[in-house]
């Protein structure tokens, strides 16, 4: 039913045991862990450019955060009004809310395909997904693309003398697939690496969580669905890890591991770069702000202009002085002319002063 996603599945799982298996040998445990971890590299790896996406639309929803309240008060009587100006909203600024998600949903597929096909490498139980198979049929049946051969190189493969397929919780009957190609596994040796891949992947969670969070905005992490959201990130799902861990195989717990700390370089890796494009626009506005600015010292530029009737006669008065001047017949103007005697001294500026005062 879902071979769609099985087969890629196996295929880069094959590929990199095939890879791995050069250096260290195709029934290493170490190699069938190598496999399942650059599985997860693969597909993070395709993965960068929606979780580019992803943060920046994160970021942008936090920015929108004022306007999007705003919105929510205005119309939260009329829920289809305020659908469309939400709507309109996100259009106007490039926001597409499903790119937040897609990163998270690709995974799940990929979550679930690993999940099946390494429990298809022992098919001896009567649960869901097993065809209740002896040991012999198990070990002669092939998995997808992997061969007969390749089952058995993953019965064999073993960390720490736990078979990566195995949980803490695998019935006794189905321990059994495991007797001809390394002995039947104990409980104790399981419990002694999935506990601690437990662990981990619990704490990885919760610090990548914790990291997200505190790159919100206070306007963000305001909102009760953010809150609400923070405190699942936080505790509900590394919490989820402890409990469920005893339930999945020990490569499933490798796969969240590896998974988490690919997720925590991302991040880093990512917001480095935003911080530094941010900080690269401020710098460059600041630049361009003192471009502008009038240097120390000088004097600052009228830069009202003048009328057009204005800037005309004092353009025509120019034209003409400059013509009387070529031809040496320029007359002083009647203000000059007015403020000179007949001798050619200047009248005195209180002319009529003193009369005035006599008078009064």
């Amino acid at each position: 039913m879902l071979d769609f996603i099985y087969y890629p599945v196996s295929w880069i799982l094959w590929f990199w045991h095939r890879v791995f298996g050069f250096a260290f040998g195709a029934d290493n445990g170490l190699t069938w862990a190598l496999a399942v971890v650059f599985l997860v590299f693969t597909l993070r790896l395709v993965l960068y450019k929606p979780f580019v996406k992803q943060v920046r639309t994160t970021k942008q929803m936090q920015e929108l955060q004022p306007q999007i309240k705003e919105l929510q008060k205005k119309y939260k009587n009329d829920r289809q009004k305020m659908a469309v100006e939400m709507q309109k909203l996100q259009k106007d600024n490039g926001f597409n809310p499903l790119m937040g998600c897609l990163p998270i949903l690709a995974q799940v597929p990929v979550f679930l395909g690993l999940f099946h096909v390494l429990r298809s490498f022992n098919r001896t139980g009567h649960g869901l997904g097993q065809l209740g198979m002896t040991p012999e049929q198990n070990a002669n049946t092939a998995n997808y693309v992997f061969s007969a051969t390749d089952v058995q190189s993953f019965l064999s493969a073993r960390i720490f003398g736990a078979p990566i397929s195995a949980f803490i919780t695998t019935p006794v009957n189905e321990l059994q697939a495991f007797a001809s190609y390394g002995g039947v596994p104990s409980k104790l040796s399981i419990a002694l690496v999935a506990i601690p891949l437990m662990v981990i992947a619990g704490l990885a969670t919760h610090f990548n969580a914790r990291a997200s969070v505190a790159r919100q905005t206070p306007e963000a992490a305001a909102n009760p669905q953010a809150a609400m959201m923070n405190k699942l990130a936080l505790w509900v799902f590394p919490l989820g890890v402890l409990v469920g861990g005893p339930f999945l195989p020990i490569a499933i717990l490798l796969y969240w591991v590896s998974n988490n700390i690919w997720t925590y370089g991302q991040q880093h890796l990512v917001f480095g770069r935003m911080a530094k494009e941010e900080e690269a626009k401020k710098q460059a506005k600041l630049e361009q702000r003192a471009q502008n600015a009038p240097k120390p010292g000088a004097k600052p530029v009228n830069v009202k202009k003048k009328p057009a009737s204005a800037a005309a006669a004092d353009a025509g008065s120019d034209e003409d002085t400059a013509v009387a001047s070529t031809n040496g017949t320029a007359k002083p103007s009647k203000q000059a002319a007015a403020q000179r005697r007949p001798a050619g001294q200047k009248r005195p500026g209180n002319r009529g002063r003193a009369n005035q005062k006599r008078k009064r």
